[in-house]
């Protein structure tokens, strides 16, 4: 009887997810330089291994490979995007919503209170009931669109009390006042869609608070500050989508004004992908976003982009062939794999 048990709960086991290869000429993995001739091993929904595809071949059981044309990235990241269907090579994206978001990332429920009586007569409670409905695989954040001080400050302790994410408009709340209420941090990032001043631009790199670059800014000189300074970035793209195209569009503007920015392609790169993430609070421990490493999420985009400077290529608007989110590949595609 005893044995017969452990025959049966060996029999019963859940075999291991089998191990599949993506390979293409040129992997990205954003954290480590370009790989030619590259793969990423994936088993279920983490990343087994990066690196060159004959090294991966031999340490892995691979049991299907899926042989891309162009390059594998990093999966993007829209860090402020409008509610419908992601943008070309998404795998994660913020979205002011109540509904639920299909992709991973973070719901953010809105505060519009226009005072301290309405926020505590109804505004809390609905917003804590707004958290609670909010459904996987999304983590939960707030979106203060409030210039009550005191509203502001409530919506600050609630996030540190429960570890919510939080994402304000600049153009509705300047930063002195965002900090003063303790709305800045890690923990937030500021979607950006008119010119700061220095004081402003230091202030959020002190604190450690992200600046989503969204598109139409009335002075784009703006983008080539916040690059020549340092400020960590990340793209938005309410409402068109499109990360690498405003990256690109970002990239245009700034050369146009003959500004000369250190590894420019690749910094726009690594701010739609994980720029984004840590927008969003995504890449720390395992499973974390933005980057192909061993133990992340197996989230990723191919694009039909080729040639010596992979990060130009990039940006040059090359067809997104198909994005991989959670290790299954999203139909459609516009060119299958081999």
């Amino acid at each position: 009887m005893r044995s017969a048990r452990r025959s049966g709960t060996r029999l019963n086991a859940r075999a291991p997810a089998p191990v599949v290869l993506h390979s293409a000429p040129l992997v990205l993995p954003i954290t480590a330089g370009p790989l030619r001739d590259g793969a990423v091993a994936v088993r279920g929904e983490r990343v087994l291994g990066v690196g060159p595809r004959t090294e991966l071949l031999d340490a892995f059981p691979v049991t299907d490979e899926r042989r891309w044309p162009g390059m594998i990235v990093a999966g993007l990241v829209d860090a402020c995007a409008a509610p419908g269907p992601p943008g070309p090579g998404v795998t994660a994206r913020a979205v002011v919503t109540a509904a639920p978001v299909a992709l991973p990332g973070v719901s953010y429920a809105e505060v519009r209170c226009a005072s301290e009586r309405e926020w505590e007569e109804r505004g809390r409670d609905a917003l804590i009931t707004a958290i609670r409905e909010v459904d996987r695989p999304c983590a939960v954040g707030v979106a203060p669109r409030t210039r009550d001080p005191h509203v502001l400050e409530d919506v600050a302790v609630l996030a540190r009390t429960f570890g919510l994410r939080l994402l304000v408009r600049l153009d509705q709340h300047p930063p002195a006042a965002l900090d003063e209420a303790g709305v800045l941090g890690p923990h937030c990032h500021v979607a950006c869609a008119r010119p700061l001043d220095p004081g402003e631009r230091k202030l959020l790199r002190l604190r450690g608070t992200a600046v989503a670059l969204c598109p139409s800014p009335p002075h784009p000189e703006e983008w080539l500050a916040l690059l020549d300074e340092g400020n960590p970035l990340a793209f938005g793209t309410f409402p068109g989508g499109d990360v690498l195209g405003q990256a690109a569009t970002v990239r245009e503007r700034v050369r146009g004004l003959g500004g000369r920015v250190r590894g420019l392609d690749e910094r726009l790169v690594r701010a739609a992908t994980l720029g984004g993430a840590q927008a969003l609070g995504m890449t720390g421990g395992p499973g974390g976003a933005g980057s192909l490493h061993a133990g992340g999420r197996a989230d990723f985009a191919v694009f039909d982009a080729r040639g010596r400077y992979p990060y130009a290529a990039l940006l040059a608007g090359p067809g997104c062939l198909a994005t991989v989110v959670g290790g299954h590949v999203r139909p459609p595609t516009s060119r299958p794999p081999t």
